[in-house]
């Protein structure tokens, strides 16, 4: 196959007609009419007037700890800190199959969903680092799938963490594409200061992107944010720059916040909001009334600054369920932000698709244009709108020109 007809384009007025040849597309022409069924199934794909879209893209997940809820025991207060305890203990017995058996299958489900793009933070508060050698691996073991980003992650903090420093070093060497933080479970906050700094230094020097576990709690006083920004501020790295979850900003008082925005425009730094696992983990401290534990999302996207949805956790001491769809995801956030209005409804996989491929600066290797690669998703419906209405799924997964992927789903019959 190397044409799909009848699809619709988001933004965009009436049918078109999409060719692909050697891997890369070579033509996207408006139709003049709709096209019957006229060519056989083996030459062409008929998106039926459903919406053909690049492909979701995962930009914040920990596939290393995927599929691991229970082992040892399951997370009873659902807090983050709970989380990391159990983390601590699984890891001690990890091996280098188990991580990639894990990581591979729930690659699959992210891929069953239409998801090309991923990136992954992995744990590297870890001696040794068989972990990160274990998914160096997966990611040109499942290059036909997905696109695999690995962030170095240091889940129990660099300074705070016997030797964090040198294994963070270690890690970029090993060939990570991101560099990592964690300065809110630093000891100190002069040390998760002292880390931000490290962390930038290390991107810089060795020409990684940056995407910083930041302020991911309720504590209004937890404020790294405002380090991250003026650091990527100074050093002018806003585009290669992210702040994951910085839940914080939900407890900040309007005043601060209004200072802080200014700063978070003049570094125009990327943020990602993990909708279901923050609105699980957050607010645990509270009695009533209960925060909602997230980020600003409405305010940033208002703002201008780049913010995306991402899934976190499939299963794991942080997060019980998941099944690799980005699009429950979507519904969610925007359920949770109390963005249902009309014009965010419009536009709404702008957060899991052009907003998540910018975090991930994918550039000019993702969307449905002329010389770019034949990447893309036929969905079931023909809007973001309804898209997000009927909870519709991807149909066809096309990586490369070739099909990787065609859901085919059983129609429901009326006695």
């Amino acid at each position: 196959m190397n044409q799909i007809i009848n699809a619709r384009l988001r933004g965009q007025e009436g049918l078109f007609n999409i060719k692909w040849e050697h891997g890369l597309f070579s033509a996207v022409e408006l139709q003049s009419s709709r096209v019957e069924g006229r060519h056989s199934p083996d030459d062409v794909i008929d998106a039926g007037g459903n919406l053909v879209i690049p492909p979701l893209v995962e930009p914040h997940i920990h596939l290393d700890a995927a599929l691991t809820a229970g082992e040892p025991s399951w997370n009873l207060t659902g807090t983050l800190f709970e989380g990391i305890e159990l983390w601590s203990k699984r890891k001690a017995i990890v091996t280098k199959e188990d991580t990639r058996s894990r990581a591979l299958r729930t690659i699959r489900m992210l891929a069953a969903h239409g998801i090309q793009h991923v990136r992954t933070h992995v744990d590297v508060t870890e001696p040794g680092l068989g972990t990160l050698k274990a998914m160096l691996e997966v990611r040109e073991e499942a290059r036909e799938l997905v696109d695999l980003q690995i962030v170095a992650f240091p889940q129990e903090g660099i300074e705070s963490f016997s030797n964090g420093r040198s294994l963070m070093t270690e890690a970029v060497e090993m060939g990570v594409d991101v560099v990592g933080g964690i300065p809110h479970f630093e000891n100190t906050r002069d040390q998760g200061v002292s880390s931000i700094h490290f962390l930038m230094d290390l991107a810089e020097r060795h020409g990684r992107l940056v995407d910083v576990h930041c302020d991911e709690t309720d504590d209004p006083h937890s404020r790294f944010l405002e380090v991250l920004a003026e650091v990527t501020r100074v050093k002018g790295m806003g585009a290669h720059v992210t702040a994951s979850h910085t839940t914080a900003m939900g407890s900040y008082d309007n005043a601060y916040c209004f200072k802080l925005f200014r700063l978070l425009k003049q570094a125009e730094l990327n943020f990602i909001c993990c909708p279901t696992e923050s609105i699980h983990l957050q607010g645990r401290y509270d009695n009533y009334p209960k925060r909602r534990g997230l980020t600003r999302v409405p305010e940033l996207d208002h703002a201008g600054l780049n913010v995306c949805f991402a899934q976190d956790s499939i299963v794991d001491p942080w997060y019980p369920l998941g099944n690799g769809n980005i699009l429950r995801i979507l519904d969610a956030g925007l359920h949770i932000c109390h963005m249902l209005g009309y014009q965010n409804l419009q536009r709404a996989l702008d957060f899991v698709t052009d907003h998540s491929a910018r975090t991930l600066s994918l550039g000019e290797r993702y969307g449905i244009q002329v010389g770019r690669p034949a990447n893309l998703v036929v969905m079931s419906a023909e809007s973001d709108y309804e898209v997000l209405r009927s909870q519709a799924c991807a149909q066809w997964s096309i990586r490369g020109g070739r099909v990787i992927m065609r859901r085919r789903e059983k129609e429901i019959e009326w006695s």
